[in-house]
């Protein structure tokens, strides 16, 4: 089991918070969680959860993968090209979030098909469905 990095994952992210312009406080209430233990992981005092870096990173708008990695739960030279991807397309200001998704959709689908399977969540290349019509993604046609 990969050792968390506290420290470094607890400077970034007041790091990125300082640059969304939020306070200890108002980060923790947008993420559902308490000032002190929040107050702890940027101390790198805390071990969070997946399940805390993951609300964390959706109210900081950032890519959880990338909490992950400084985290050390995800194998930084293995995924680094994937979860740079991703933190682009979910940083880009010029696509809503349901645009955002759908992209995500599609590049995964197509990273599975060429071979590059990920530990996505279940039913990522299930249907995508964009402008309100599927399309059945089928890698063997």
């Amino acid at each position: 089991m990969a050792s968390l990095n506290v420290g470094n994952l607890g400077e970034y992210l007041r790091e990125q918070r300082r640059n969304a312009q939020l306070s200890l406080r108002q980060l923790a209430d947008a993420a559902g969680v308490s000032n002190p233990y929040l107050s702890q992981i940027e101390r790198g005092l805390r071990k969070p959860s997946v399940e805390v870096l993951q609300q964390v990173a959706k109210a900081l708008r950032i890519s959880a993968e990338t909490l992950y990695v400084r985290a050390g739960i995800l194998d930084a030279e293995r995924d680094r090209e994937d979860v740079e991807t991703r933190a682009v397309i979910l940083a880009d200001p010029s696509l809503n979030e349901r645009q955002k998704q759908v992209l995500l959709q599609v590049y995964e689908s197509f990273r599975k098909e060429n071979g590059f399977g990920t530990d996505a969540e279940p039913g990522a290349d299930a249907d995508i469905a964009v402008d309100g019509a599927e399309t059945t993604q089928n890698p063997h046609s």
